[in-house]
């Protein structure tokens, strides 16, 4: 259905026809580390994300999964994995 309380003619998935079914009945606003990003969006009653009704909710375990502006770096292994040199002479052997 479509907001009618924060974000009025928005699609939600909260919304129903008594009201948002939200927790409090109202999504909640960005925060800092929303800043940048490509999913805020302005509304009348200020910045509030269009694909989560509680940005802090998303930032409380680290980086938001949502987040466009934060990329995820992954830290790749810096020494080579150990060979086994018995299981090392075996494949030698077997060339």
């Amino acid at each position: 259905m479509r907001c009618t309380s924060v974000k009025p003619g928005v699609e939600c998935a909260f919304m129903t026809a008594k009201g948002c079914g939200y927790k409090g009945g109202i999504c909640q606003q960005i925060i800092e580390q929303c800043s940048g990003c490509g999913r805020q969006g302005q509304y009348s009653s200020g910045w509030y994300c269009t694909a989560c009704p509680d940005p802090s909710s998303k930032w409380r375990n680290g980086i938001c999964n949502l987040a466009t502006h934060v990329s995820a770096t992954v830290s790749a292994p810096e020494s080579k994995q150990k060979i086994n040199p018995l299981k090392a002479s075996k494949r030698a052997a077997g060339k």
